[in-house]
């Protein structure tokens, strides 16, 4: 019940999201005096409307979003009265029609640093500086978690070992007394001051007791550790050739680096835009890796494992959120939440008709164009005309609606799940 509460939830707050993007064209353009005719929330047949002066207001059948209509958008819109053409919105400054196109997109990211603010000072916000790869947790210091066994061969699933599984020993860390959190200071006669020191200084010994020093608690301790030999990838390279090594059977202790922090009103100001940049940073990275994760969606569908970093809908963000919610983690739906607008923010502006970035482009090239024929004293060459540049449009509609049906598809036939249901 929990879950389709959260799923309900989390779509709820994306439409309305979504609402607010509208309202932020239609707002704005009315404050430039641009005429906006129709605001409506959802899509297809119209439950309810009514008229406010010059604009009509609604909910329509289908939640999958809203529109506003602004009177109009491009000097190719035929249905503009004549009383109405001096509003026309491509009539107006370039950078009025920027404001209002990019508001959409402002609007998203005004609500993402507005809910991260709160999430920051009531449940904090993830660590942007937790070191989450392997190649990160090398660098940090030599706190170790310790299992009660270790593999003399990693198998192919890569699952942890439990005691008295076949192709596994006792770990010999654990076995010597070692325990999580541990910070280990010396390996034999080698000091270490990183985890990937440690590695190091336990693959340099040979098999067998070597004395290992570590503090617990403020006090430094020193015991033998009967090491084993074992087959291991490379420490930077898991997918490397394997080859005997000494091994202590133990790995870095996440829990030494906090992987949320939380702030007091005042400092949240701060972490809210480090985590809101950490975000977009990631989100541009995202972007660039789409055309290689379509494999790996296609292959979701034919019964691969599903990737978990590959692309995801709304239907898959609701899905998490729902997750979140059933196991009590509403930090998660949070986070999920501020992401989402944040990439949906993003990714409107970019410069591609038919997203509100394409028409600011447009609105920009136009402008750059005029200034460059003025200065060779030519005629301006006026507006671009919308209807030449159709063919590239239906092809951006037609790859973006193709890839969105892939990725909700995948979302309902293999999706990501955080928490094992």
């Amino acid at each position: 019940m929990l879950y389709w509460l959260g799923v309900a939830g989390f779509a709820l707050t994306i439409l309305i999201s979504v609402s607010l993007h509208e309202a932020g064209h239609m707002i704005t353009a009315k404050r430039f005096g641009m005429k906006v005719t129709r605001y409506f929330v959802g899509f297809g047949p119209t439950i309810f409307s009514w008229r406010r002066g010059e604009t009509e207001y609604g909910l329509k059948a289908i939640p999958l979003g809203g529109f506003c209509k602004i009177v109009g958008m491009t000097p190719q819109d035929d249905d503009v009265e004549p009383e109405d053409q001096p509003r026309a919105m491509w009539r107006f400054p370039v950078w009025k029609r920027t404001i209002v196109m990019s508001a959409g997109s402002i609007t998203h990211f005004l609500l993402a640093l507005a809910a991260a603010w709160v999430v920051a000072f009531t449940l904090g916000l993830p660590n942007t500086s937790y070191p989450a790869t392997a190649a990160a947790q090398l660098q940090q210091k030599p706190f170790i978690s310790v299992s009660e066994c270790a593999w003399l061969a990693i198998p192919a699933d890569g699952h942890e070992c439990t005691p008295g599984e076949a192709g596994s020993v006792a770990s010999p860390a654990w076995t010597a007394g070692l325990r999580d959190g541990d910070l280990i200071t010396q390996v034999g006669t080698t000091s270490v001051a990183t985890f990937g020191n440690l590695n190091d200084a336990i693959r340099a010994q040979q098999p067998g007791k070597v004395p290992f020093t570590y503090v617990r608690d403020g006090v430094t301790k020193t015991v033998d550790v009967a090491l084993v030999s074992a087959e291991r990838p490379p420490v930077d390279n898991a997918k490397g050739a394997v080859t005997k090594v000494a091994v202590a059977g133990l790995g870095w202790d996440g829990d030494s680096v906090p992987g949320t922090i939380k702030y007091n009103p005042g400092t949240a100001v701060g972490g809210t835009f480090d985590y809101g940049w950490f975000i977009v940073e990631n989100t541009f990275s995202s972007l660039g890796r789409i055309p290689q994760k379509v494999p790996a969606l296609w292959h979701s569908l034919t019964g691969s494992e599903r990737d978990p970093d590959t692309p995801i809908s709304v239907v898959g963000a609701s899905r998490l959120g729902g997750e979140a919610i059933e196991h009590g983690v509403p930090e998660l739906f949070l986070n999920i939440f501020i992401t989402l607008n944040i990439f949906i923010g993003i990714f409107n502006l970019l410069p591609l008709l038919p997203l509100d970035g394409g028409h600011i482009a447009i609105a920009w090239f136009e402008r750059a164009r005029s200034w460059l024929y003025a200065r060779l004293r030519k005629p301006d060459p006026g507006r671009v005309d919308y209807y030449k540049l159709m063919p590239i449009t239906y092809a951006v509609i037609l790859i973006g609606g193709a890839f969105t049906l892939l990725t909700v598809t995948a979302d309902i036939v293999n999706p990501i799940q955080i928490f094992n249901r």
